[in-house]
């Protein structure tokens, strides 16, 4: 699986989130998304879940990515996110750097920034890796 940057993902949660791609390499990855009425909670803030979910999709994809594409899988096991400063308007900015990379979990920090660079949300989050034979015999719950 490779990405051609800037890449706008347009299937999946992904799509519905708007999410684009903009950096990835092995321990950093930068991806934006457009704020629409769609992702505003009652009061016309982003709602948290956006940005809970932003940093999972793109910690989890570049796991995937940097495991070779096939070789693995790669699923958020723990998504802590602190949310700081709202965003109504503009960009969602986030930046995901590779703080750990074992061989059954991956640990990234993501910060979520709006269009003046100011913090809006941190995440730690961290993936769970599994080989391929792994993934498909294990059952989900719910």
């Amino acid at each position: 699986m490779q990405l051609e940057l800037p890449h706008r993902s347009t299937s999946g949660f992904d799509g519905l989130l708007g999410l684009v791609w903009t950096e990835l390499s092995d321990d950093r990855v930068a991806a934006h998304v457009a704020v629409r009425d769609e992702l505003l909670q009652p009061a016309g803030l982003v709602h948290g879940g956006v940005y809970a979910a932003i940093a999972e999709s793109i910690a989890s994809t570049a796991t995937v990515l940097a495991l070779g594409g096939g070789t693995g899988a790669a699923v958020g096991l723990s998504n802590q996110t602190s949310f700081l400063r709202p965003i109504s308007a503009g960009t969602i900015h986030a930046v995901a750097l590779r703080r750990h990379a074992g061989r059954s979990t991956w640990v990234w920090e993501v910060e979520i920034t709006d269009d003046e660079g100011r913090l809006c949300a941190l995440t730690r989050m961290t993936v769970a890796v599994r080989s391929a034979a792994a993934a498909a015999g294990s059952s989900q719950p719910g």
